[in-house]
């Protein structure tokens, strides 16, 4: 409530209150008043002029009595009055009266009757008799009064009172009003001084009122107005000053941010520039590594001495370093970049483990270490990961274990860690027995380019980026890596992997012994529990070596001392003592396995082997045992090498004979298909071991037959698929791998990765044959052709397996083709059609990497890499050169009939 309400409330409305109350007062006191006069009045009159009416009813005077009734009725204001005689019969009635009840009795003294209008008044009549001194009553009077008129009074007191209060009020409100204004203007002067000064009018002045206090509040009012206005004029000064401030470090950073720009925009291009170039140099520096490793090979077979064979080592072993330099280079430089992307597919743990351990068998079998691999019965048989990245890590931290370990063993093991329905952790640990870590050098082994001693890159070889690559990989997937070592005592290298289960398979028992006893003999306590478990899972009883009689089968671990002297004679007569076929598991290589007869059948296998491999050799040897023998079966000597089918597919006529010359052996039965669709043909009527698959082909290329092969039955589902190409980028690897390609091998093939994929896919060694090494090529992209020969008939020998006729036919082949081939490269080039003149010179590639023709294929190996890496505007020059060789290649064609 305001202070002008409050005032004219107080000003007006108490007076007011007090008035009323008053007038309430009045109305009442003279409303009684009245009435009580009234009464008495009529009670008075009536008693006064009842003796004279009482003498007049006596004498029985008419007119009398009419007359003094009249003067009551008259003088009084009554109504009406009625006289009735002793026995209550009316003798006169003047007025208008309202006929009264009934009466039986007469009044017995004076009584009075007020109703709300009407007031009755009976007064007994009597006669004075003197000699008697006594009263005789003659009758009564009844007389009647409207007392309307004191209602009316009271009215006009009321109507009086309501007149003189609203008179009363108007004065009071003029006064009141006059008042308010004059105690609260200066107030609402004030106020909105305020209000202006809290909306930043600091200009204002409030003129001074004449009361004390009003007039203080203004000089207060004004002094603040003035303060105001003095803290805005210095906050604008600040402000300014601040702006300018402001301004120039806005200069500063837009300055800045422009040069961050320029710089960010540099480092962008840099960086693409980085990795056009490792994606160019990744190939250009592999293509005379290989080359150089391929001459390596081909000097090893000749006669060189000692000290000669000892150079050619240290060459062979500084051009592998450099290789997987390369290599961790580009995994680096992807991971920095952030161009990796995970796969979400099937991954099989022991299928994948048993890789691992197959590639690395041979390292192990050369440093006669134990490689022993371990997946725990609860790992789920059915995961969904990104495989290849996880074979990544797991193959560089088995290979950094055998490399640093000279004696002991070197374990892998797969366990489960933690699960929540579908969601499982595995933790995955190689461990080894070589030289350790201190903890000093713990915290520097995951950075890059950084080994635990600066002596081990000379030593032991590697790039330092291994261990690097393996914790992004691992951080990339979800998990953690980390290492637990002590000098000398070896170290255990373990990662956690996040994964999604499928919790509805279980994993299918791969064989079936029904109770067989085997009898082990394996010294390393590791390798022996392995055998014992895989044994007892599959349903057989594991004795020990010291216990025999009636087993099915003799396991023997044999190392390469046991196969020489007094040794050998022990062995071989517990063997010759044993009544079932033995298995030796032998710690060497498949080309250092003795030739022992085995009386009652049996095998030889390399350690470390493979939990198929294993399989494969229990169901060979167990299964013949349980089965009917006759009495004339010749006894078993030994297994011999089951015949293997591989399939070629290539449309290139010269590359696949050329293939199968190289393969051909008494155990492997090769197959030869010209086209995708021939390869399917033959794949839906029969089944193969390994197929070597080219992708470069018309109608249906590499990839789609061998999407089509996988879809024909579960056999040619898990069956081995290789790629033989002659040019692959990294992207087109991870490509080609994800779209179900099993490995992508460049021509020309290399022995040892035959050998590591027949071993890697089917557990064998293939046995020594002229197989292919590649050509030499330049160093460079710069360098010259024409430091190449246009034909060289020993490369091309060579390259032929020794065959000097079937190189001058490969090679007068490819120079018969080049003319329809120059034809097809001239019309693509010209219709700026990049694809098809990559299929083009790809197809060339691949036909000379074959042939004797050093410069053709270095120059169309250099121009596929630039057509795949720059487009047609990088390879210009290039195509002049390609058109330049094939003409010199031409004019060389009479020359090899002369030879």
């Amino acid at each position: 409530m305001s202070l002008n309400t409050r005032l004219l409330f107080a000003l007006l409305g108490f007076p007011l209150l007090v008035y009323a109350v008053m007038a309430i007062l009045l109305v009442v006191q003279s409303e009684a008043t009245n009435s009580d006069r009234l009464k008495e009045r009529l009670v008075s009159a009536g008693e006064l002029l009842a003796p004279s009416l009482g003498n007049a009813m006596v004498d029985g005077d008419l007119p009398r009595l009419e007359a003094i009734a009249r003067q009551l009725l008259e003088h009084n204001g009554l109504r009406a009055v009625t006289l009735f005689d002793e026995q209550g019969s009316r003798l006169l009635v003047l007025g208008h009266s309202i006929p009264p009840p009934p009466r039986l009795n007469a009044p017995s003294s004076t009584a009075l009757t007020m109703d709300e209008t009407i007031w009755r008044i009976q007064v007994l009549l009597s006669t004075f008799h003197g000699q008697q001194s006594n009263f005789t009553n003659t009758g009564w009077l009844e007389a009647e009064m409207d007392i309307r008129t004191l209602k009316l009074e009271r009215y006009k007191l009321i109507a009086s009172l309501s007149l003189g209060g609203m008179l009363l009020g108007l004065l009071l409100f003029l006064v009141a009003f006059a008042i308010s204004r004059y105690a609260t203007r200066p107030i609402e002067e004030a106020n909105q001084a305020l209000y202006r000064l809290s909306r930043g009018d600091y200009r204002l002045f409030v003129a001074a009122a004449r009361p004390t206090e009003f007039r203080q509040l203004a000089e207060h009012i004004n002094s603040l107005a003035e303060h105001f206005q003095q803290a805005q004029h210095d906050m604008q000064s600040q402000i300014e000053q601040a702006t300018s401030e402001l301004q120039e470090s806005m200069e500063t950073i837009e300055e800045q941010n422009i040069k961050l720009d320029l710089a960010h925009r540099s480092a962008l291009r840099a960086n693409a520039v980085k990795s056009e170039f490792l994606a160019n140099m990744s190939h250009e520096i592999r293509t005379p590594l290989n080359g150089i490793i391929g001459f390596c090979r081909l000097l090893g077979r000749s006669s060189l001495d000692a000290r000669q064979k000892e150079w050619l080592e240290h060459v062979h072993r500084a051009c592998d370093n450099l290789l997987m330099l390369v290599n961790d280079v580009l995994d680096f430089s992807k991971l920095e970049a952030d161009q990796l992307t995970l796969e979400k597919v099937d991954i099989d743990f022991v299928t994948l483990v048993d890789e691992v351990v197959g590639l690395h068998a041979p390292e192990a079998q050369r440093k006669q270490l134990h490689l022993v691999a371990m997946v725990y019965d609860d790992v789920p048989p059915t995961l969904y990961g990104d495989p290849l990245r996880i074979h990544q890590v797991l193959n560089n931290l088995t290979s950094n274990a055998l490399k640093f370990t000279h004696k002991g063993e070197v374990i892998i093991r797969v366990m489960l860690d933690s699960q929540e329905g579908q969601h499982v952790v595995l933790r995955v640990s190689v461990s080894d027995t070589g030289i350790g870590l201190s903890n000093e050098q713990q915290p520097q082994l995951f950075s890059a380019f950084s080994q635990a001693d600066p002596s081990h890159s000379r030593q032991f070889g590697g790039s330092g980026l291994g261990l690097t690559i393996c914790r992004q990989l691992v951080q990339r997937m979800g998990g953690e890596i980390s290492v637990d070592s002590e000098p000398r005592e070896g170290a255990t290298f373990s990662f956690t992997l996040p994964l999604l289960a499928d919790m509805t398979n279980e994993r299918t028992q791969e064989l079936s012994l029904d109770g067989s006893i085997i009898r082990i003999h394996e010294p390393h306590l590791p390798t022996r529990n392995v055998l014992e478990h895989l044994v007892e899972r599959w349903g057989a009883s594991a004795v020990s070596f010291i216990e025999s009689g009636n087993e099915q089968l003799l396991i023997l671990s044999l190392e390469r001392d046991d196969f020489i002297g007094e040794r050998k004679t022990y062995w071989l007569s517990i063997i010759a003592q044993a009544p079932c076929p033995t298995l030796i598991l032998a710690n060497a290589t498949s080309f250092e396995l003795p030739l022992w007869e085995l009386p009652n059948g049996g095998d030889m296998l390399c350690k470390p082997f493979t939990r198929a491999k294993l399989v494969a050799t229990f169901k060979l040897l167990l299964e013949p045992v349980k089965a009917p023998t006759l009495a004339n079966t010749p006894t078993i000597k030994s297994l011999p090498l089951p015949t293997l089918t591989v399939l070629i597919v290539d449309d290139n006529a010269p590359n696949r004979e050329l293939l199968k010359a190289i393969l051909e052996s008494d155990h492997l039965n090769i197959v030869l298909a010209a086209s995708g669709q021939e390869a399917l043909n033959y794949a839906r009527q029969h089944e193969a071991d390994m197929v070597l698959m080219d992708i470069r082909m018309p109608d249906m290329d590499g990839v789609q037959t061998t999407q089509a092969l996988r879809r024909i039955n579960n056999s040619w589902a898990r069956c081995p698929i290789i790629a033989v190409t002659a040019h692959v980028l990294s992207a087109e690897r991870q490509q080609w791998l994800a779209e179900g390609l099993d490995e992508i091998l460049v021509k020309p093939i290399s022995e040892a990765q035959l050998q590591q994929q027949f071993q890697r896919f089917l557990g064998i060694a293939l046995p020594t044959s002229p197989l292919l090494d590649k050509s030499q090529k330049a160093s460079a992209i710069g360098s010259a052709p024409d430091s190449l020969p246009v034909i060289d008939l020993e490369l091309g020998t060579r390259l032929a397996g020794g065959n000097p006729k079937f190189a001058k036919m490969q090679l007068k082949r490819l120079i018969d083709s080049l003319n329809e081939c120059e034809q097809r490269i001239r019309s693509a080039f010209e219709d700026n059609n990049l694809m098809v003149l990559i299929d083009h010179i790809h197809a060339l590639n691949g036909a000379s990497r074959y042939c004797g023709a050093p410069e053709l294929a270095l120059t169309v190996e250099t121009l596929e890499t630039r057509l795949r890496t720059g487009g047609l505007e990088q390879a210009e020059s290039l195509i002049d050169e390609l058109y330049t060789t094939i003409k010199r290649l031409r004019e060389q064609r009479s020359t090899l009939d002369e030879r």
